[in-house]
């Protein structure tokens, strides 16, 4: 991992400085069509090129923005089938749980969570079958996992790039939220070296 890797992993997941509607609409713009050019997306916005550079820059160094890539459809490109596979780790294997898994490649997505299990993957395989050598034949093996559970995908509805706060609607408080349990995190998970 670079040191810039490394500089932006350690702030992951925390919030930074509020950005303003212009900053907010680059964004949009980018999720839009990440291969615009400045000259257009400053006319889309109604700012000069040099504050569309500018601003664009600015994201990028405040680890906002964290690069440009094409997304993918995963079946088109022959990986038809995606499960989600939710593991259980020995609390004090959580270091070398995450430094096995990082160098999987069959692993789209890992996220540390709080109930029943401790981490949730998305993997991506091009049968079934693969789902299953994966998730019993690797992951379950690692003796740093104590229980796994998979869960085959069978449609995508919604895929979207990123969420900004923009897109989130204003909800009025006066509705119950219903019912809730919040499963605290099982210990060791909250000394976790940076990724």
């Amino acid at each position: 991992m670079s040191s810039t890797e490394a500089e932006h992993n350690k702030d992951s997941g925390r919030s930074a400085a509020a950005l303003d509607a212009v900053s907010y609409r680059i964004l949009d713009l980018l999720r839009e069509n990440g291969r615009i050019s400045i000259a257009a997306l400053a006319e889309r916005i109604g700012i000069s090129r040099a504050n569309a550079y500018t601003r664009v820059e600015a994201l990028m160094a405040d680890g906002v923005i964290t690069g440009f890539s094409a997304r993918v459809d995963p079946a088109r490109a022959g990986l038809s089938i995606g499960a989600m596979i939710f593991v259980t780790v020995y609390p004090q294997a959580w270091a070398s749980f995450r430094a096995q898994i990082a160098d999987m490649p069959d692993i789209e997505y890992c996220a540390v969570t709080t109930g029943e299990h401790d981490a949730m993957l998305l993997i991506r395989a091009t049968d079934v079958s693969g789902v299953h050598e994966f998730s019993t034949g690797v992951i379950a093996q690692l003796p740093e996992v104590r229980t796994v559970v998979s869960v085959v995908v069978l449609d995508e509805v919604i895929r979207r790039p990123y969420v900004l706060p923009p897109d989130l609607p204003e909800r009025s408080l006066d509705v119950p939220l219903g019912m809730t349990q919040w499963t605290p995190a099982t210990g060791g998970r909250d000394t976790l070296p940076p990724r």
